[in-house]
């Protein structure tokens, strides 16, 4: 009897073994799915200026799992194919199409390469031609549409260093580019696997703050330096339209190359030594430095040592000059911003920032032309007496757009807008821009007019706009409004303010968008320029709604609802339901309450949707409005918790009075920040029957020094941390819970360790949970066979634990 019980003992050990450990090839989604995943793409267009010529661009929608497994180093925040030295994560295109407004027809592009992988895309400065890069097995080439041939031809061999940004930039005169090539003295990389250590790794502190956010990707040894300053080492040459190649610059570690707007000159930034373990690239010693367009130096204009401290809080930033450009307005003058606070928003400062211009060849003095009473973002240049900047302050939520003349530093500024960002219903829209004579975008001015085209989020939907800003008055006038009552009309561009003609977007649940010249001073239908197909015909017919509804605190919530095709209204079955959502922070409740979507968004389900399970039987509430308030003092992540639980009991007693769903059975799911708050929402409430966490975090004292929209360090608000962490309730989570994560996740924060901690202690205390690890990839899944896998596991644990629940 003994011996039967140690035998039976130990077969319940392997038993369990087994069970604990599953060995799966890659499966695929029911039939209904794997159709909707399988449809192709429509083409990405591409207009010119001229709006004479659409180039059109096709790429499938995913990689394969071969691609993911080529060679890959990931170093100070880049993910490089070091093979072919380009980007490992890049998407590609395989066709180029070409159009004519008002033509349907399209044009098949001739010489494309052979078994394209197209990417890079820019147009020449006259727009008559369009530069990209084509990689092949062993690099990037060089490539050249002519619009007119419809044709397209190599320049160089696979030879370029796309490792950091497009490796090109054209010259004005649009008949030679700049280009970066490999170095010919360019070392072979140190293989960690085999390479034999020289000694340890160690960091130290010198007692200094460096308060830094968890990044991953980032450099660990002398091994990832010398890897990392070989792969950005580049020579640049100048390359024209034969391919004929002229030393330009010799090797340095470059990380960006743009053209005044006239031409002559060009800034170029280098990355420099001593690298960082604790940062990014983008903190590395950085110099920006003009030369003339024939390669001769003109000046450094900026020289910023390595930076791994910088003050704590979102508004934080370099006590260095910083956002150096070209003005759009010039032929060659740099504008750039610089700290009145030394970058630390803890500084009671009356300005901010201070904005600089200089004009060439930068041997005087550069000239302050604004000071901003926050966090200076950016600026759409004018004219000299005219300009648009624009401030924020992200502890306030607040905005500032001025109204300034470059010119006279003397002059007052006006304050145009004054504003909570995250108010969308106040939104006054931008303004319009128009092609200068040098080729860049600067402000539409009409005499005493500027233009403002905006999105038009409104209680009633979303109604895009077009109105008339008076320089003089400063009043609104509308010009034209989208009704919102059938479609969701967009305006893609504006052709001609004056005569009021506008390139739109249109598109509904069931119309796949395409393209519309609209004239809004005559009374005729728009011109339909594209006609792309409904490549998701199987789901035309299925019940969408925007439904509204409150909190028990009166706060409005919104979500799409979306029910199977052909379900009965008046007998209502009552259906599983799937809730996907995501948290968002707001300081105040009635910008939180806001309705940002539309009914008639093209239903357009993508590799991580739930919508696809529409076709499954189950109603679906997507882009739930999970909105957690803090007002005043309070901080939002300090009622999380509850906020969280009263937004999806809201949500689900909503589609329970409308009848349709079996509140019993309703799932609740979420990507990163997502699957954060459905692990919370299973530790904390007892709504639901499931749920569904991909690519989430679960223990925040693993990112210490904020994470999301939380400034406070761990050490700071130790019980926010703590009570927001769901691996510290994991006692409480006795919910199936479904776990997917990329082994290669890249998203500060979002470790794979979470999920694999998560599932061991959620596994030691006995919940039903299951931990799916995907091979090779990131924070968003890209090998189509990850994503088949992905969906076929979601639909196993749904029909499981949802539809079918005892």
């Amino acid at each position: 009897m003994k011996k039967l019980t140690a035998l039976t003992f130990l077969l319940v050990i392997m038993t369990g073994v087994v069970m604990a450990q599953v060995d799966l090839t890659y499966q695929k989604p029911p039939k209904e799915i794997l159709e909707l995943v399988d449809a192709p793409l429509a083409p990405s267009t591409v207009f010119d200026y001229k709006n004479e010529n659409i180039v059109l661009l096709y790429r499938d929608q995913y990689k394969s799992i071969a691609e993911l497994s080529e060679t890959e180093l990931r170093l100070a925040g880049l993910r490089i194919n070091p093979v072919t030295n380009i980007g490992s994560r890049n998407g590609y295109y395989y066709n180029i199409t070409l159009m004519k407004v008002g033509n349907p027809e399209e044009t098949q592009v001739n010489g494309l390469p052979e078994n394209p992988r197209m990417t890079n895309f820019s147009w020449s400065p006259d727009q008559s031609k369009m530069a990209f890069t084509n990689t092949i097995e062993t690099g990037v080439e060089l490539w050249v549409l002519d619009i007119a041939s419809a044709s397209c031809k190599k320049l160089t061999d696979a030879s370029l260093n796309a490792n950091i940004g497009s490796p090109f930039e054209w010259y004005e005169t649009g008949d030679q580019l700049l280009v970066r090539f490999l170095p010919d003295d360019r070392k072979p990389l140190i293989d960690k696997t085999t390479a034999v250590p020289t000694g340890p790794r160690i960091s130290v502190s010198d007692g200094s703050k460096a308060q830094n956010r968890t990044y991953q990707d980032l450099l660990k040894d002398q091994a990832d330096e010398f890897n990392f300053e070989q792969l950005l080492r580049a020579i640049i040459y100048t390359v024209d339209l034969d391919g004929n190649k002229q030393l330009w610059k010799e090797t340095a570690m470059y990380a960006g190359l743009e053209f005044s707007p006239n031409g002559e000159y060009v800034m170029v930034e280098t990355l420099h030594r001593p690298f960082s373990y604790l940062v990014t690239l983008n903190r590395f010693p950085q110099k920006t430095t003009i030369y003339d367009k024939d390669g001769n130096l003109v000046k450094v204009v900026r020289d910023v040592p390595l930076e791994e401290v910088q003050p704590k809080g979102f508004m934080a930033t370099t006590k260095e000059i910083r956002s150096m450009r070209w003005r759009a307005d010039k032929p060659a003058t740099l504008y750039y911003a610089k700290a009145l606070d030394e970058g630390d928003p803890a500084n009671e400062v009356e300005f901010r920032d201070e904005i600089f211009s200089w004009d060439a060849p930068f041997d005087g003095e550069p000239k302050s032309i604004l000071k901003t009473q926050q966090r200076y973002v950016g600026i759409t240049w004018g004219n000299d007496e005219i300009a648009i900047a624009r401030d924020r302050w992200w502890n306030t939520r607040n905005s500032k757009t001025y109204l300034f003349n470059p010119s006279d530093a003397e002059a007052e500024p006006e304050i145009l807008y004054d504003l909570n960002y995250q108010d969308r219903y106040a939104d006054p829209g931008s303004f319009v821009t128009e092609r200068n004579d040098l080729g860049k975008y600067t402000l539409l001015i009409d005499k005493n007019k500027l233009y403002l085209d905006g999105t038009g989020y409104s209680p009633e939907g979303i109604r895009p706009f077009f109105n008339e800003f008076d320089l003089k008055t400063k009043e609104t006038t509308s010009l034209w409004r989208a009704d919102g009552k059938e479609t969701l009309e967009r305006i893609s561009r504006v052709i001609d303010a004056k005569k009021g003609i506008l390139l739109t977007r249109v598109e509904t649940s069931t119309q796949y968008p395409n393209y519309y010249i609209r004239n809004i001073k005559k009374r005729i239908a728009p011109q339909q320029i594209t006609n792309f197909k409904n490549p998701f015909e199987s789901i035309q017919n299925v019940h969408k709604e925007l439904i509204t509804y409150k909190r028990d605190d009166g706060l409005e919530l919104s979500g799409t609802l979306y029910l199977p095709a052909g379900y009965d209204m008046e007998k209502k079955e009552k259906l599983p339901m799937i809730l996907w959502a995501y948290p968002r922070e707001y300081k105040d409740a009635s910008t939180a309450g806001q309705v940002t979507s539309s009914p008639h968004s093209f239903t357009r389900p993508y590799y991580g949707s739930m919508v696809y399970w529409v076709t499954r039987g189950y109603a679906i509430l997507d882009g739930a409005a999970f909105p957690i308030v803090g007002e005043g003092d309070e901080e939002p992540n300090d009622s999380f918790r509850e906020q969280l639980v009263a937004n999806a009991k809201a949500a689900i007693d909503a589609v329970d009075e409308l009848g349709y769903i079996d509140s019993d059975r309703v799932a609740v799911g979420g990507h990163s920040y997502g699957a954060f708050m459905t692990a919370n929402l299973l530790s904390h409430s007892d709504l639901f029957a499931a749920g569904i966490a991909r690519s989430g975090a679960y223990n925040r004292t693993l990112t210490p020094f904020g994470f999301q929209s939380e400034e406070r360090s761990y050490w700071e608000a130790p019980e926010v941390y703590y009570t927001m962490s769901p691996f510290m309730h994991a006692d409480k989570m006795k919910t199936p819970l479904l776990l997917i994560h990329g082994e290669a996740d890249n998203n500060s924060g979002t470790y794979p360790l979470q999920s694999e901690r998560y599932f061991n202690a959620l596994k030691g205390l006995g919940a039903p949970v299951r931990l799916v690890m995907l091979p090779k990839e990131s924070h968003g899944y890209a090998a189509k066979e990850s994503i088949l896998h992905m969906l076929w596991e979601q639909d196993q644990w749904l029909e499981k634990y949802l539809k079918n629940k005892e």
